[in-house]
């Protein structure tokens, strides 16, 4: 018994190893969003890959990395990767990932919104990264899902069973009154609670705009990766 035993750490050991968590960052560039706020977004999720904090959690085990991929999404028929699975081992690899993003160039896209889509392509990159311990999607958007399937609906697909979906939600920078952002962004959040978000201690967190998106990514990547212990799926 004890050396079927050992025989059977052996061979999971690798897999456990492999990958504490997946991490796929979908990051909205519909046609609400312009030139200077998708730069915003790319150079916000750059800066806070750079940030110590973060990567002190993200390389605090780098026997089982964090992988990480990035994708951006509009309409049904729109979602392009940004970043392939990268495992986060060292500065080095962070520091690439920053260096991808920085050099972006905004894409044409549909114009549409169609947030459960950019759902089935979180779940079509899930699978080319089997044997994490977690998975979890990280959803950036700036307003509801006017296209394709509801994402309501896909989240409660099989699929997505041990799959945890996070929200950043992202205030109008063109809204005139403090008050009438405030509402909107309100508005907003209670919809991703209420049809995005989803799995155990999945949350959202806001952007007062645009320009708030590197200081509220920054909050999310520090949530998302903290506490993250080698183990099975």
């Amino acid at each position: 018994m004890k050396t079927l035993l050992a025989a059977f750490l052996f061979c999971a050991a690798p897999a456990l190893a492999e990958c504490r968590l997946a991490l796929a960052l979908g990051l909205d560039v519909s046609g609400s969003v312009d030139g200077q706020e998708y730069r915003l977004q790319m150079d916000g999720l750059a800066a806070a890959l750079q940030a110590p904090e973060v990567q002190a959690q993200i390389l605090a085990l780098p026997a089982a990395p964090i992988w990480l991929t990035i994708y951006e999404w509009s309409g049904s028929g729109y979602q392009r990767l940004v970043v392939p699975w990268t495992p986060l081992r060292n500065t080095s690899d962070l520091a690439s990932v920053s260096s991808t993003l920085l050099a972006r160039q905004r894409p044409r896209s549909a114009g549409s919104t169609a947030i459960g889509h950019a759902m089935y392509f979180a779940d079509y990159l899930f699978r080319q990264r089997p044997n994490c311990q977690a998975y979890t999607l990280d959803l950036s958007g700036d307003g509801e899902s006017n296209d394709g399937q509801f994402p309501q609906v896909v989240r409660r697909e099989d699929r997505f069973k041990g799959v945890t979906i996070n929200g950043l939600v992202i205030g109008s920078d063109v809204t005139v009154g403090r008050d009438e952002r405030q509402m909107e962004m309100m508005a907003l959040s209670a919809y991703y609670r209420a049809r995005v978000i989803w799995g155990p201690g999945a949350f959202i967190e806001v952007a007062q705009g645009f320009e708030d998106f590197e200081r509220a990514m920054t909050r999310k990547l520090l949530r998302e990766t903290k506490g993250i212990l080698v183990g099975r799926r």
